[in-house]
C-alpha cells in the first residue's frame, strides 16, 4: 500500500507540475515585463531618454540584454511598452465619457480630457512619447499602439456620425474624415500645450474648447440683416410725379405674365 501511495502521489505531483509549469512561465514573464517598465520609466526620468542606456534598463530591471531584446526592438519601442498599457486605459475611459453629453463639443472635451489629465501628471516622461510617436511604425510595440490609436479615432468617428444623424452638425463630409482632423487639431493642442513648464490640465482643456468651437463654428461670417430703410420725402414727390394719378398709372401698367 506504501509502494502504490507513493507512486500515486508521484504521478499527481506530475500532474500538478504540468498544468502549473506555463502558468509559472507566463507569471515569469510578466513580472519580467513589469521590472523592466518600471525600469525604464525611472532612468528615463531620472536621466532623460537620450542619456539613458538599455544596458543600464536592463541591469536596473535584474534582467539581461538579451532577456530585454525580447520585448522590445530598440530604445524608441521601449518607451510604447511603458505607455501602451496605460494609454489603453486612457482611451477606455475617454469613450466612455463622450457618452454623457449631447453637445459635440462637450464630448470632444470629455474624450480628451482623460488625456490631459494622464499627461499631466509626468510631463517630461509624457514629452518623451509625443516625440517618439511620430512615425512610430516598427517595433514589437507598434501594432499595440496603433491599435489603441485607431480605436480613439474610430471614437471620434462614432461621435461625428451620430451628430450627422441628429442634425446636431450640417457638414456632409465623410464622418471618417471629419474625425481624422479633429484628432489631428487634438493632437497638435496637447503637443503645444505640453511644451509648457508647468501645464496646467484646465488651461489646456479651454485652449482646446476655443480651438473645437473655430472648427465647428468656422470663420464664415454671419449672414448681413437688410434692414428696409424708410424712402425720403423727395423720393416719394418724385415717385408720384412720375406715375401720375391712378388712371395714368393703371394706363401705363403692362398686361400679361411677363
Amino acid at each position: 500500500m506504501g509502494k502504490r501511495a507513493s507512486e500515486r502521489n508521484s504521478e499527481l505531483n506530475a500532474m500538478t507540475f504540468g498544468r502549473s509549469g506555463p502558468r509559472l512561465r507566463e507569471q515569469n514573464k510578466l513580472e519580467k515585463r513589469q521590472r523592466i517598465r518600471a525600469a525604464a520609466r525611472e532612468l528615463f526620468s531620472k536621466h532623460g531618454y537620450e542619456v539613458a542606456t538599455l544596458r543600464q534598463i536592463a541591469k536596473r530591471a535584474h534582467v539581461g540584454l538579451g532577456t530585454l531584446f525580447n520585448y522590445v526592438q530598440d530604445k524608441r519601442d521601449l518607451v510604447f511598452l511603458i505607455f501602451n498599457e496605460e494609454l489603453a486605459a486612457v482611451t477606455d475611459e475617454a469613450l466612455t465619457a463622450s457618452q454623457q453629453h449631447d453637445s459635440l463639443i462637450d464630448q470632444l472635451i470629455d474624450i480628451y480630457r482623460p488625456h490631459y489629465h494622464y499627461f499631466s501628471k509626468d510631463p517630461p516622461l509624457s514629452r518623451i512619447l509625443l516625440q517618439e510617436l511620430t512615425f512610430y511604425s516598427e517595433g514589437k510595440q507598434a501594432a499595440t499602439f496603433h491599435e489603441i490609436r485607431e480605436r480613439l479615432i474610430s471614437g471620434i468617428e462614432r461621435v461625428i456620425r451620430t451628430a450627422q444623424n441628429e442634425q446636431r452638425i450640417h457638414t456632409k463630409e465623410d464622418p471618417a474624415i471629419v474625425a481624422r482632423h479633429i484628432f489631428f487639431v487634438c493632437s497638435g493642442a496637447i503637443r503645444w500645450w505640453i511644451a509648457r513648464l508647468t501645464p496646467s490640465p484646465r488651461d489646456g482643456l479651454a485652449e482646446l474648447r476655443r480651438l473645437l468651437e473655430l472648427d465647428i463654428k468656422g470663420l464664415q461670417p454671419h449672414p448681413p440683416i437688410r434692414v428696409r430703410r424708410r424712402p425720403s420725402s423727395a423720393a416719394l414727390r418724385s415717385d408720384s410725379a412720375s406715375h401720375g394719378d391712378g388712371n395714368s398709372a393703371r394706363k401705363l401698367r403692362p398686361t400679361g405674365l411677363s
